[in-house]
């Protein structure tokens, strides 16, 4: 088989293939030289230094246990994906088990790089922000432009690679690879949701609304976790999101690209065609390095947001020029152009769009912050209004690129072809990934600069950091919404994939084999699938905002313990400080004990709802999952990002400023919205992709374990199997509601407080 394709492969496919490596390594040695450039800068005063070691240290510990607790669950599942790949032979298996280890190790490894720079990029952005505006942002930008590239590069490399050692085969190994970068995605979403989210609320909680101090008041024990977490959740956990929905949309095009090849039976257009998207990928590095290399501004005090605008439209209008020079003179198919362009276009409108709902300069941020005038119910209305009405605005604009795909493929194009140039039109949006991770970065890393001035008393930096920070919140919100339209395009692609891959179960893909196995709606199965796939972004999302709860709860009742019993704390007394490491602590071990009830859900529900359905009902659940999952995950960030903003504009001196009742019902809100935005909302980006990509893992064992006409009934083990992991499911949802030891110690405490009060009344 190797032999097969390699013979239809001309001297030019080969070259290009050295020459995307080549591309690759360009982007590591770019990422490098930002590296250099940002250590490079000065920290600032001993007093900035301290606060950025503590924040390091607390950064550092917690990836560290992360890693080490979810290292049993990789190697459990690498046992259990190798097992059930023998019937490819062990070779495969083996192959499709280590690429499943290496697509872990290298979205572990790129959210790793990219906090690892932003937790020792913080002070040296606070420091240049004393200088001018401009300096803080460039060295914000450019450390999220090392997390850019390494997403980009790592993918590209690790995917090529695979390409040339095994050819057609590859796509086989490939799923083990986008496997292991989807899950480790998951975990690092959730867990660093969970961690940055839970200190925030404890922070705001106590600190603003009980206790009248600012923001960042160093008295305040959560204050060092929740810059924290900044990092460990919007750093790490983005980077890694992006490259599982890079990773996908390439596997899910070579799948389709080979089941185009089978239809026509042409195998030159299974090279093209998967060719393409290799090359559209290596563009995409090179402009990705253009895009982050003109961000500057052209004034001290030019708007942030300007410079950043302009690096992410030029990037995207130069690679429309690649795309347009591969299409024409290598593939010969103006199609496959305008399919990769309809997803920069979705790129730009989701931007524009998410920012519309979520930047103070627009009206639906002002009107949450007038709603806060009447109290904390009419600024959760108003901002959760805002976020409905923006998931359907969301909607359409996927929906219309996607359609706009179908149109440029006519209405004479086959299935095999209209999922591809839907695949298409998810790699031309993620062309630009390197400058989206940086747009994503810099804003913790402006967030973080803002505290280290107002921990470290630095007074001269006060404004530039607050503008930093101001626009971090909308490059944040923004590059959320192009996360989520790319977890749907990508979701949307292994949809297809997964259709493909049934048709080839034991023969060649055909029209006639796709047409073996439809998934229509007006059967019952799928539409139970489509059913409860639509319930599993509600019940995971209930089980990630809960968990910020309760972690929420245990950090709230340390702080006041601290403020309660630390005698000159409260008053600022020189030399007393809070006990941060105890609420860091807090927050570690309660995002890593939250951290396997969600995974055991996106990892088993795919098999147990197959197991019982067949695959009709697993195609329907897949379908289910991604529509109401991309919903709620627009609703859940927009909103929140509302909440956000809308608190920012009253802090800035709107309906009375800090201290007013406008702002005490804002934060109530954008308390609200902290789960929302940075834990529930993105982690559904990794459920949606998590789940399809196990449903396309499994559904040579659905097919080959079922009985009956077409395939559809499942066998007696199939069933077994499926009741056996439903009860694992069970008991994982069981225990993730249980009170801990923790939060029972600490209600005990409170009932002995509440006691001594009384007595002494």
């Amino acid at each position: 088989m190797h032999e097969s394709m390699q013979q239809y492969m001309s001297s030019f496919d080969h070259a290009a293939l050295y020459a995307i490596f080549v591309c690759g390594v360009i982007g590591i040695l770019y990422a490098l030289h930002l590296r250099k450039q940002v250590l490079a800068a000065d920290q600032g005063t001993d007093k900035m230094k301290q606060i950025a070691a503590q924040i390091q240290e607390g950064a550092h510990a917690y990836l560290g246990r992360q890693f080490r607790t979810v290292a049993g669950i990789v190697g459990l599942l690498f046992v259990v994906l190798v097992i059930s790949s023998i019937s490819a032979g062990w070779d495969m298996a083996i192959a499709r088990g280590l690429a499943f280890v290496l697509g872990c190790f290298c979205s572990a490894f790129t959210g790793y790089v990219g906090m690892t720079l932003a937790v020792q990029a913080n002070v040296r952005c606070a420091h240049a922000a004393r200088t001018s505006l401009a300096n803080g942002m460039l060295i914000a930008f450019r450390t999220g432009g090392v997390a850019g590239m390494f997403t980009v590069t790592m993918g590209l490399l690790g995917a090529t690679l695979i390409f040339m050692l095994f050819y057609e085969r590859a796509t086989e190994v490939l799923l083990g690879f986008g496997f292991g970068g989807c899950l480790l995605a998951l975990f690092m979403r959730v867990g660093g949701g969970i961690y940055t989210k839970a200190a925030d609320i404890g922070a705001d909680l106590v600190g603003k609304v009980e206790a009248g101090i600012p923001e960042d008041d160093p008295r305040n024990a959560a204050v060092i976790a929740d810059q924290v977490g900044d990092n460990v959740g919007d750093c790490a956990g983005m980077a890694a999101d992006i490259f599982e929905s890079y990773e996908v949309t390439l596997v899910a095009s070579m799948i389709l690209a080979l089941a185009h090849g089978a239809v026509t039976g042409n195998p030159r257009d299974a090279v093209i065609w998967i060719m393409f998207p290799l090359l559209i990928r290596a563009i995409g590095v090179l402009t990705s390095i253009f895009g982050i290399h003109i961000v500057r501004s052209k004034t001290d005090d030019e708007f942030p947001l300007k410079p950043i605008g302009r690096g992410f439209i030029w990037s995207a209008v130069v690679s429309v020029v690649g795309f347009w020079a591969v299409a024409h003179f290598y593939a010969n198919d103006m199609r496959l152009f305008f399919a990769t362009v309809f997803g920069i276009i979705m790129a730009v409108a989701m931007y524009k769009l998410t920012e519309y709902y979520t930047s103070a300069q627009f009206k639906p941020v002002q009107a949450v912050a007038g709603a806060a005038q009447t109290g904390p119910a009419t600024t959760f209305l108003t901002g959760f209004a805002e976020g409905l009405e923006s998931s359907v605005y969301s909607v359409l604009v996927i929906a219309s690129c996607m359609f706009g795909s179908i149109i440029v493929f006519g209405s004479g194009a086959n299935a095999v072809e209209i999922l591809y140039g839907i695949s298409l039109t998810g790699l031309g949006m993620l062309t630009t990934t390197g400058v989206i991770i940086s747009m994503d970065t810099y804003g913790p890393v402006a967030d973080n600069a803002q505290g280290i001035c107002e921990m470290a008393k630095i007074e001269d930096a006060a404004a530039n950091v607050a503008t930093l920070d101001a626009v971090g919140n909308t490059t944040k919100a923004a590059t959320k919404g192009i996360a989520i339209a790319s977890a749907v395009i990508a979701a949307v692609s292994l949809f297809g994939s997964f259709q493909s891959k049934l048709a080839g179960g034991g023969e060649e893909v055909s029209l006639a084999a796709l047409a073996r196995f439809p998934i229509a709606i007006d059967q019952p199965k799928v539409f139970i699938g489509l059913l409860i796939g639509g319930a599993m972004p509600f019940l995971f999302s209930s089980m990630t905002i809960r968990a910020v709860s309760r972690a929420a709860f245990l950090i709230i009742n340390e702080v006041r313990r601290q403020f309660r019993e630390i005698p000159g704390l409260m008053e600022g007394k020189e030399g007393v400080l809070p006990e941060s490491g105890k609420v860091v602590d807090i927050c570690t071990k309660s995002a890593l004990r939250e951290l396997i009830a969600p995974a055991l859900l996106a990892i088993l529900t795919p098999f147990i709802v197959g197991s019982w359905l067949g695959w009709p009902g697993l195609g329907g659940f897949l379908g289910g999952i991604i529509v109401s999952g991309m919903l709620l995950a627009v609703l859940m960030c927009n909103s929140g990002g509302a909440w956000d903003n809308g608190k920012k504009l009253i802090e800035d001196g709107l309906y009375g400023g800090k201290g007013s009742e406008a702002h005490k019902a804002a934060v109530v809100g954008d308390t609200i919205g902290d789960p929302f935005k940075d834990t529930a909302g993105p982690a559904l980006n990794p459920l949606i992709k998590v789940m399809n990509l196990v449903g396309l893992l499994i559904a040579p064992v659905i097919v080959g374990g079922s009985l009956g006409a077409h395939n559809e009934l499942p066998g007696v083990g199939l069933v077994i199997v499926g009741i056996i992991l439903a009860v694992v499911v069970a008991i994982g949802l069981i225990v993730s509601k249980r009170e801990t030891k923790e939060m029972a110690a600490v209600e005990e405490r409170l009932k002995e407080v509440g006691t001594e009060a009384e007595d002494a009344s």
